[in-house]
C-alpha cells in the first residue's frame, strides 16, 4: 500500500504544533481499566499508563458509561520534519483531520453518489474532530467500517515525532480505499443497498478511545440500530518474519461475526489469518460498541513479532 500522499501531508505540518488550548496540569482523569473498575489519575500518570501498554477507556466526559454498559443488549523518512503529535489537543491533530476530510470529499465528488454524505463530528471536550461518511440504505440498520485518525508517540512526547503512517495512517487509508471501491460498484452507486453504510474515522483514540465513545454514546441515546462494526487498525504493519497475515481479534467481539470474517478471508484472499486477543479497552471500536449492543469485529491487531494487517 502506498502511503506517500498521507506522509507528504503529515510532513508538511509544523513540527512544533502549538496547542489549541492550554493544559491544566492539575486536571484529573477517570479511566476504566476493566469493566466497572476505575482509577483517577493525572495527565502525566495517564500517559505513563499508555507507555506501559495499560489499556483503558478515558470516561472523564462520560460518567454514565459504566451504567450504560451494564444495561447493554449483550455483553522511514527520518529527515522529514514530522509533527511531534497529531492528537486531540494540538493544531496538527486538527489539521491532519481536515486534510483527511478533504481527501474523502474528493473521493465522494468523483463518485457522484446521489445520497452519500460526509460530516464532521465535533467533540465538546477536545479540538480534533471525527469524520463520518454515510451511504443511506433502504433501512436504518447500520453497518460501520471504522478506525482512528490520530497518532501519538510513546516516551518522548516533547521532542519525538509521531507521523502515524502505520498507527493509524494505514487503517485510515484502508477505509478510504474501501469507500472508493464500493462507490464504483453500479448497485451501490445507484443507491440500491439494503442496510445503511457508515465509514468512521475517529479522533482522540490514543488518549483513551474518546472519539468513538462520544459517537456511540450519542448513537445509543438516539436508539441508532448499529448491527455490525469492523475495526481497522495498523493494517500496514509487517512483523519481523516478513509474512503477511490478517490479524483477527477474538476477545470483546462478536464471535459469529468473527467466524464470518474468517470465511471471507479464506474465500477471497490468499493471505492467511491469525487469531489474537487484544484485552479490555485495547482499541477504538471494540468494547465501546460491544457495551452498546453492537456487534463488533476487529482486524489488524496481531500481537508480538507478527503483523498487524487487515
Amino acid at each position: 500500500m502506498r502511503l506517500t500522499p498521507l506522509l507528504a501531508a503529515l510532513a508538511a505540518s509544523s513540527a512544533a504544533g502549538s496547542f489549541v488550548e492550554p493544559r491544566d496540569p492539575n486536571k484529573l482523569f477517570t479511566l476504566e481499566i476493566a469493566p466497572g473498575q476505575t482509577v483517577t489519575v493525572t495527565e502525566e500518570e495517564k500517559w505513563e499508563m499508555m507507555d506501559k501498554r495499560v489499556h483503558f477507556f478515558d470516561i472523564t466526559e462520560w460518567s454514565d458509561v459504566p451504567a450504560v454498559a451494564s444495561s447493554a443488549d449483550f455483553k522511514l523518512l527520518a529527515a522529514l520534519p514530522f509533527p511531534t503529535q497529531m492528537n486531540q489537543t494540538c493544531h496538527t491533530g486538527v489539521e491532519s483531520a481536515e486534510w483527511l476530510y478533504g481527501q474523502i470529499s474528493a473521493v465522494l465528488d468523483v463518485a457522484g453518489h446521489p445520497t452519500a454524505n460526509i460530516r464532521y463530528v465535533r467533540h465538546t471536550a477536545w479540538s480534533q474532530p471525527s469524520i463520518i461518511v454515510t451511504i443511506p440504505g433502504r433501512n436504518q440498520r447500520t453497518v460501520v467500517l471504522g478506525g482512528h485518525l490520530d497518532s501519538v508517540i510513546s516516551g518522548d512526547r516533547g521532542a519525538g515525532r509521531a507521523p502515524g503512517a502505520d498507527d493509524n495512517g494505514s487503517g485510515s487509508v484502508m477505509i478510504l480505499e474501501v469507500l472508493r471501491v464500493l462507490l464504483s460498484d453500479p448497485k451501490i452507486a445507484s443507491g440500491d443497498i439494503l442496510n445503511t453504510l457508515e465509514f468512521h474515522w475517529y479522533g482522540a483514540e490514543e488518549a483513551g478511545l474518546l472519539g468513538s465513545q462520544d459517537i456511540f454514546t450519542q448513537y445509543r441515546a438516539s436508539n441508532r440500530q448499529v448491527v455490525s462494526m469492523l475495526q481497522q487498525d495498523m493494517v500496514g504493519y509487517v512483523g519481523r518474519d516478513g509474512v503477511e497475515r490478517f490479524g483477527v481479534v477474538t476477545d470483546w467481539v462478536d464471535l459469529d461475526q468473527v467466524a464470518f470474517m474468517k470465511r471471507v478471508i479464506d474465500t477471497y484472499t490468499d493471505i492467511p489469518y491469525e487469531e489474537t486477543v487484544c484485552g479490555y479497552a485495547c482499541s477504538v471500536g471494540l468494547e465501546v460498541q460491544f457495551d452498546r449492543g453492537i456487534r463488533p469485529t476487529a482486524q489488524g491487531l496481531i500481537r508480538g513479532p507478527y503483523l498487524r494487517l487487515s
